[in-house]
């Protein structure tokens, strides 16, 4: 796609946040507009080049999982077109690529999903023996499917900071008993559903990430993007083997690249080749085009 969009600028909304991927903007009181940019980050460092049509495709996979698995938490879609919230001269950038969402109270906890052990889930299993505090069996493998899927939250950094594995007491400390469970329970019946449907894909999801969010009645909503390469590791089933690090649907590939260069993870990152981003382009094209077919 040729429309790469780096940067939303819609004049028609108050500009509330950018993220590393999306700009957020106050659509009245009680709603959002979250547009997806093309922009793509690794190592919590944003990169100078966009990934082309990266925007409409964490999007289309976004909304694709909330339909799925509505059924086990309410999520932040309210359906409005987000071509009738912006002025005429702005809905080209935000056709496919944005969404009108309910404004949350936002939870400052990642809630991670692994059932591989894999990337800084790996590295803590190398030096305790556990992850995040859950402790593993010895003499697992990179890359092995673990006994039971596990919760291991984050917490949440600044933008341009690195997210800060915890264990689930900081998160019990952070939110409460009740909510803590509640958001680990919910967290792994996400996973294990979206797991079991992407292996009838040929697709392994070895880890996830959810956001969550409470609305004025404290009401448990999934929100932010859901299930896609951003947020997730999809390794394609036919090509896993245990015991080495798989390829990926997701943006490991450019950290891969990344890790081969001379560069300490603090802005500005190296500028990857025009091959390297067409290819994490295709990747992450082919995990929406599996999963959807």
């Amino acid at each position: 796609m040729s429309n790469v969009l780096h940067q939303s600028s819609i004049r028609s909304l108050p500009l509330l946040a950018r993220g590393k991927v999306r700009d957020m903007y106050a659509v009245g009181d009680d709603k959002l507009l979250i547009v997806a940019s093309d922009r793509i980050s690794a190592f919590d460092v944003i990169l100078d080049d966009a990934v082309p049509g990266k925007g409409q495709l964490l999007t289309s996979l976004t909304e694709f999982w909330l339909e799925k698995l509505a059924h086990i938490v309410p999520n932040h879609a309210t359906g409005i077109d987000p071509a009738t919230v912006v002025a005429p001269e702005e809905r080209d950038q935000v056709v496919g690529r944005a969404m009108v969402v309910k404004r949350l109270k936002p939870i400052l906890v990642e809630a991670v999903a692994r059932g591989y052990l894999i990337g800084s889930g790996w590295k803590d299993y190398q030096a305790t023996g556990a992850v995040c505090g859950v402790s593993l069996p010895a003499g697992l493998q990179l890359a092995q499917k673990l006994p039971e899927p596990i919760f291991t939250p984050a917490a949440k950094a600044e933008i341009g900071a690195h997210d800060e594995n915890v264990d689930f007491d900081h998160v019990r400390n952070a939110v409460g008993d009740e909510l803590a469970n509640k958001l680990r329970d919910i967290t792994l019946r996400l996973y294990a559903e979206a797991s079991e449907f992407a292996a009838t894909k040929g697709i392994i999801i070895a880890d996830t990430k959810f956001e969550f969010g409470l609305d004025d009645n404290g009401v448990l909503h999934l929100m932010d993007e859901v299930l896609t390469p951003d947020s997730s590791r999809f390794w394609p089933a036919d090509q896993y083997q245990e015991g080495t690090n798989p390829p990926s649907f997701d943006k490991q590939f450019i950290r891969d690249w990344l890790e081969t260069q001379d560069w300490d993870k603090t802005p500005p990152a190296p500028r990857p080749p025009a091959s390297v981003i067409e290819q994490t382009a295709a990747k992450y094209q082919e995990v929406l085009t599996r999963l959807k077919a």
